[in-house]
C-alpha cells in the first residue's frame, strides 16, 4: 500500500524527469489521471494514457524535454508536494499561490474537481493546494 499516492506520483515524475527517462509508469488512480491532465494542459507532459491491466490498471505519463538528449531542457524543473497527510494545506480564492511571480503552477483539489491554481481563481474556488511546478 502507497501511504500517499499523490506524493508517490510527484516523487516517480521527479526521478524519471531527473534521469531523462521519457516516461513513467505508475498505479491509476482518477485523481493522478486528474493531476496529469493538468500537467499535460499546461505543456509540462506530451501524453497521459490509461493502460488495462492486472491487477489493477496503470497510468502512463510521457515527459516533456527540448533538444537533444545530452543536452536536454527538462520543461519540469521542479514540483513540490504541498499538503501532506500530516499537514493539509487549505487556501481560499484571494491566498491561492503562484508559484515564481505566475510563471509556474500550483493544482489545486476543489469542490469542482482537481484545477489549476488560475482556473481555481477565476472560477472563484478555494480548496487543498495539491502541489506546485514550474
Amino acid at each position: 500500500m502507497i501511504p500517499y499516492p499523490i506524493g508517490d506520483m510527484l516523487t516517480r515524475i521527479r526521478n524519471a524527469n531527473s534521469r531523462l527517462h521519457d516516461g513513467v509508469t505508475m498505479p491509476h488512480s482518477q485523481l493522478k489521471e486528474a493531476v496529469a491532465q493538468i500537467l499535460l494542459q499546461e505543456g509540462y507532459l506530451t501524453a497521459v494514457e490509461k493502460l488495462d491491466g492486472e491487477p489493477q490498471p496503470q497510468l502512463r505519463i510521457q515527459l516533456k524535454y527540448r533538444g537533444e538528449r545530452n543536452r536536454a531542457r527538462r520543461a519540469i524543473n521542479e514540483i513540490h508536494l504541498v499538503s501532506k497527510p500530516s499537514r493539509r494545506v487549505y487556501v481560499g480564492r484571494d491566498e491561492i499561490p503562484q508559484p515564481l511571480g505566475g510563471m509556474g503552477i500550483c493544482i489545486v483539489s476543489t469542490s469542482q474537481g482537481v484545477l489549476s491554481g488560475k482556473e481555481a481563481h477565476a472560477r472563484g474556488l478555494g480548496g487543498e493546494v495539491l502541489c506546485e511546478v514550474w
